[in-house]
C-alpha cells in the first residue's frame, strides 16, 4: 500500500495518489491515462482526479496493477474492490479471446502479461506477479496449457503459475537462461506453431532470444514483447535503440521481418498497445523502418 507522507508533489489535490516507490513502469498511464502520467523526474503521478465511475475504476485498476503498490487512495475508496477485478477483455478474433491479466511484476518492471482463452486450450503470454485470486479466475476460465515468455525479462513468476497450472513454458534457446526449466524452446530463426492458429516468430535484437507470438492468421493479434510498442502522442510503432540490450541493428532486420502480418491489434509487454484498421499495420511499419534509415540505422 502506497504511503501517504511520501506522496509525490506532482500529484493533484484528491484521493489518488503515487509516492515515492514508484519506478515508472508505465503501467498506471497505460490503463488510465486520462488520471496518470509521468513526471519529468522519471515517476508517475496523478495529474487529474477521477471523477466519473469508469474514470475511478479504470484508477483502481492501475492501483491494483501497480506492482510496488505506488498507488494510494482512502480506505472507503478501495475497501470493496474485488480482488477478482483481474483478468480483464481487451480484444477478440476468430482463434481466441485476449485478456489483461494486471498483477504487474516488478521483476519484470511492470511488464504487460495477456491471457489467450481458447477452446483448444489457454495460453499465457509474459508471466503477471502470482496472486492467488487471479490463479482461481484463470482456473475458472479454463486453466493455462501453454505459457510463452516473449524474452528474458519478462519471466517474472513463471515457475509459480507453471507448478500451479502443469502448463508446459516456450522460450528461444537463447533467453533460456533466464527460465532453464522451461519445458520447450524455440531454435535459431525458425517459425513454430504451438497449436492451431498460434504461432511463435524469433525477434532478436532487443534480447538475442526475443520471440513474438501472433494469434489468428488473418485479423491477428500480435504478442510483441518489447520488441515493439505504440507511441499515441507521435502516432507511430516503435522499437527503441535506447532498451535495446542485445543487437539493434538485428532488431531492425527483425521489425522488417514483421512487415506482412495482417495485424489488427499489438499488444506489447511494455508501452501503449493499439488497435489497427485494415492495412495500416503494413504502413506503420514501413514508417519505422523509414525514419530508421534516414537516421543511418542501417537495415
Amino acid at each position: 500500500m502506497a504511503n501517504k507522507n511520501k506522496r509525490l508533489s506532482q500529484n493533484v489535490v484528491g484521493p489518488f495518489f503515487v509516492d515515492a516507490s514508484c519506478i515508472n513502469c508505465g503501467s498506471c498511464w497505460q490503463i488510465a491515462p486520462k488520471n496518470f502520467s509521468q513526471t519529468n523526474a522519471n515517476t508517475a503521478f496523478v495529474h487529474k482526479q477521477p471523477i466519473q465511475e469508469k474514470e475511478i475504476y479504470k484508477a483502481i485498476l492501475a492501483l491494483t496493477d501497480c506492482p510496488v503498490g505506488a498507488i494510494g487512495a482512502p480506505t472507503d475508496i478501495i475497501s470493496n474492490v474485488s480482488n477478482n477485478i483481474f483478468p480483464i477483455f481487451v480484444a477478440k478474433n476468430f482463434a481466441g479471446e485476449v485478456y489483461y491479466c494486471g498483477w504487474s511484476s516488478s521483476l519484470s518492471f511492470g511488464a504487460s502479461s495477456w491471457l489467450i482463452v481458447r477452446p483448444e486450450g489457454n495460453i499465457l503470454i509474459d508471466s503477471p506477479r502470482w496472486s492467488t485470486s487471479l490463479a482461481k479466475t484463470i482456473d475458472k476460465m479454463g486453466r493455462i496449457d501453454q505459457m510463452v515468455l516473449t524474452h528474458r525479462d519478462d519471466v517474472a513468476d513463471h515457475a509459480k503459475w507453471s507448478k500451479a497450472f502443469k502448463c508446459e513454458r516456450w522460450i528461444h534457446k537463447d533467453d533460456m537462461d533466464a527460465a532453464p526449466e522451461s519445458e520447450n524452446q524455440l531454435i535459431g530463426m525458425d517459425l513454430i506453431s504451438i497449436g492451431n492458429q498460434i504461432t511463435l516468430i524469433p525477434v532478436p535484437g532487443h534480447t538475442k532470444g526475443s520471440i513474438v507470438a501472433v494469434l489468428g492468421d488473418q485479423k491477428q493479434i500480435l504478442f510483441s514483447g518489447d520488441h515493439l510498442w505504440w507511441n499515441p502522442k507521435k502516432e507511430v510503432l516503435v522499437a527503441s535503440k535506447e532498451y535495446c540490450w542485445w543487437n539493434w541493428t538485428e532488431q531492425l532486420k527483425s521489425v522488417k521481418r514483421l512487415l506482412n502480418l495482417d495485424v489488427r491489434w499489438l499488444l506489447p509487454g511494455h508501452g501503449y498497445a493499439k488497435q489497427f484498421e485494415p492495412g495500416e499495420w503494413k504502413k506503420a511499419v514501413e514508417q519505422t523502418l523509414e525514419y530508421e534509415k534516414k537516421h543511418k540505422n542501417l537495415l
